[in-house]
């Protein structure tokens, strides 16, 4: 009997393109730190300190050929150390982050969009994750608001009298990203850190114009740690959460509000721009437990776990609405983790009669894919208390991905539902597998 594969085979990314980030060298995805990727529907992006890949999987179709983008940073920018997708509908921007503390955005045809100093450290995560708190009257005219810039910014690209260049000034750029700065550093450190979603304001507090929003951080000093961020409502968060960490002694999160590039021109002048003062964090709790160190954080879809590694080989599960920990793994050190959607006891994932059934968000059940290294394996754990689903082999070399946060109106419908999926990529091989959602 044939062995019975647990992963589908996507595309194939290997291009002579990859050598410039070290490709042809065994391990060379995995064991170098430097390496950065995000995925997106269509594309991966990699990078180093100094130049980005944007490659596709069928290179039987022209758009799909690899695209490089090597950005003119000056010493006071930095180097690359973040990427992420921003992905509006058919819209797609990729998000760099420097050392220097610098937002630069650029598009599929590594034209530059947008560049702004955030703060005058390194930026060491972008994250994008979406709200589920009743938006969806906003979300229409926010797209339509994006559309509008980016067809008026892709016109630009195409005039050469508009045409902008990155030794332009910033003030030729659209406006400034509005953004809230909070210092997480009450704890010590951070390596980690993500906005799990809006919670309650504090007891006894007068109603104001404030929100709040529940952060979570992991670091040195304290595995776990848990903030209460005050945000003034006419800097309201709509459309997506950026997280920047910063590192060592200085600790901060910044959120983005509506990701809309308004063309605000009253600013003319050249003038250096000045970080913008920080909003209160007020902290909540913390897990110290020397000499144990926390080390990733991975958020599931609606921000009410998450999956947290850390020095010891241990992964904690943990309740971001009750801030505790609910399920504990031993012996996985270096482990990576990113949550998942399975169909799990459904009959409707094996009857011939569901041939034309559309599966819907209730047809799913969340659970955890734990990438072991050390062991070569892949794990997949039901949530919260379920057990091993799976157990998958994966090549030395091999790294877990996932999609990016998807903003738009076509994902509103229950139809139209996507389940969270998990890339396996290869690369040493440059094979792209995704993980199947069916138990079978």
């Amino acid at each position: 009997m044939a062995r019975r594969s647990h992963v589908t085979e996507f595309g194939c990314i290997a291009c002579d393109e990859l050598a410039e980030l070290g490709a042809g060298r065994e391990g060379w995805l995995v064991d170098n730190p430097n390496i950065l990727s995000a995925l997106d529907a269509h594309s991966l992006a990699l990078a180093n300190h100094s130049v980005i890949l944007i490659l596709g999987w069928n290179y039987d179709d022209p758009s799909s050929r690899p695209v490089k983008i090597r950005p003119s940073l000056t010493p006071v920018e930095g180097d690359i150390t973040a990427i992420e997708w921003l992905v509006f509908d058919d819209l797609h921007a990729l998000a760099v982050g420097t050392s220097n503390g610098y937002l630069i955005i650029y598009s599929l045809e590594s034209d530059l969009i947008h560049k702004q100093m955030i703060y005058p450290e390194c930026i060491r995560k972008l994250r994008v994750h979406g709200t589920k708190s009743g938006l969806t009257q906003e979300t229409s005219s926010e797209e339509k608001l994006l559309q509008r810039w980016f067809q008026e910014a892709r016109s630009q690209f195409r005039d050469q009298r508009w045409k902008k260049s990155e030794t332009e000034d910033l003030r030729n750029s659209y406006g400034r990203v509005p953004y809230q700065l909070w210092n997480v550093s009450k704890y010590g450190s951070t390596v980690d850190a993500a906005i799990t979603g809006i919670m309650l304001p504090p007891l006894m507090e007068l109603q104001s114009s404030q929100r709040y929003y529940c952060a979570v951080t992991i670091g040195d000093d304290a595995v776990i740690s848990a903030y209460r961020l005050s945000e003034d409502r006419s800097r309201s968060i709509l459309g997506a959460f950026l997280s920047k960490v910063m590192p060592t002694t200085f600790s901060t999160i910044v959120s983005f509000s509506k990701m809309i590039w308004q063309s605000d021109q009253t600013s003319t002048t050249n003038s250096e721009v000045q970080p913008q003062p920080f909003a209160r964090a007020s902290p909540l709790t913390c897990l110290k437990d020397k000499p144990r160190k926390g080390e990733k954080l991975t958020l599931s879809p609606s921000g009410t776990l998450a999956a947290i590694t850390d020095s010891l080989g241990r992964i904690l599960l943990l309740d971001t609405q009750a801030l505790v920990v609910v399920r504990l793994w031993k012996g996985y050190r270096d482990a990576f983790c990113l949550f998942m959607e399975m169909l799990v006891n459904r009959d409707t994932a094996s009857s011939s009669t569901s041939a034309y059934y559309e599966h819907t968000k209730n047809d799913y059940c969340l659970c955890l894919a734990i990438h072991a290294p050390r062991k070569g394996i892949i794990e997949v754990w039901q949530m919260r208390t379920g057990p091993r689903l799976r157990t998958i082999q994966c090549a030395k070399g091999s790294k877990i991905l996932q999609p990016t946060h998807r903003f738009g109106s076509s994902l509103t419908s229950p139809s139209s539902y996507i389940p969270l999926e998990v890339f396996l990529l290869n690369g040493d091989s440059g094979q792209l597998s995704v993980l199947n959602r069916y138990l079978s």
